[in-house]
């Protein structure tokens, strides 16, 4: 599975999903997916405009976690 790191990235800072949409430019709902891990599909150019935001690498803010069997 993909572990998303946003809400753990937002926490830190102390931000709100509103900073994050309006200081990018996503959609809100879509911030909104991340931050609580129930997105089924994410475009690259949202990744790319979170790690710009975030000055951080892709690994900084998703992580794959292998699953139990």
């Amino acid at each position: 599975m993909i572990k998303c790191h946003l809400s753990r990235m937002l926490g830190e800072r102390k931000l709100k999903i509103t900073d994050v949409a309006r200081d990018t430019g996503i959609n809100r709902g879509t911030i909104t997916r991340l931050y609580h891990e129930n997105a089924s599909r994410v475009e690259l150019d949202v990744i790319d405009e979170l790690c710009r935001y975030f000055g951080c690498e892709v690994g900084d803010l998703l992580e794959y976690i292998e699953d139990a069997k």
